[in-house]
């Protein structure tokens, strides 16, 4: 079976060697982000000026003040405004972003306040939305509120096993708001993710594991939780991204 329109493929970096490996592998649309092992957060600027520089023609950034929940206080929203100014001047072509209230509704009055500094860039609500109480309901909200694109899992572990609700949102959302789906998109699944839920565009990091060049290790020290793996770390791979736009597309 052939796509009759191209599939987009979004390639996560969470580095500024990832973003090389993305572009590449020929990925033209890219989210720029920085500590995946904390589901992301807002990346050093200096990556959008890379991205342009590589030609990758879709920027997004991801701004997300901190690890955790997507509860915001005044304080915390305040300087993800900011932050999306800078990334606006930084020359971002979108930005990713949301907040929730405390009982998984969208929190509209401080995400309308994210779109709106976001103005004249495409504005992509987050995975937040895999923890709203009500998608169906969360999805209208952010029709309404403006909002370009959903990233979502389809509010499972990954986006194969949300295939039933990616499809359902697919079909509700009838092209007023596109549906990326993301999470553990792999070129083994990707073609069975795009076929069964109907998506037209994915979202993946195309990672491989990279051990550290360290000779020296000291056992005593660590710079995080003294469990965490501290000598390796995720980084996307241009085979892979070339592999998963390929299949995406078959």
């Amino acid at each position: 079976m052939t796509n009759n329109n191209k599939i987009e493929v979004e390639i996560c970096c969470g580095d500024i060697e990832s973003l090389h490996e993305a572009a590449k592998g020929g990925a033209k649309r890219v989210e720029l982000c920085h500590a995946l092992s904390e589901g992301g957060v807002t990346p050093p600027f200096s990556m959008i000026a890379a991205a342009k520089v590589l030609g990758i023609e879709s920027v997004n950034v991801l701004i997300r003040p901190r690890m955790g929940d997507f509860v915001y206080s005044d304080m915390e929203v305040a300087a993800m405004v900011e932050d999306i100014r800078f990334a606006k001047s930084a020359g971002a072509t979108g930005i990713v972003s949301g907040a929730l209230l405390p009982d998984g509704s969208v929190d509209i009055d401080n995400t309308k306040k994210l779109i709106e500094a976001a103005e004249g860039l495409e504005f992509v609500f987050h995975r937040a939305f895999d923890r709203a109480s009500e998608p169906l309901k969360a999805l209208e909200t952010l029709i309404k509120l403006g909002c370009n694109r959903i990233l979502t899992s389809g509010c499972s572990a990954n986006a194969i096993d949300g295939i039933p609700l990616l499809k359902e949102l697919v079909t509700i959302a009838n092209g007023r708001i596109a549906i990326m789906a993301g999470a553990g998109v792999t070129p083994k699944n990707v073609a069975e993710l795009v076929h069964a839920a109907g998506v037209a565009a994915v979202h993946s990091t195309a990672k491989r594991t990279v051990q550290s060049r360290m000779t020296y290790i000291n056992e005593k020290v660590f710079m995080g939780a003294a469990d965490a793996d501290e000598y390796s770390r995720p980084v996307t791979n241009s085979e892979i991204v070339k592999e998963l736009i390929a299949n995406a597309n078959k």
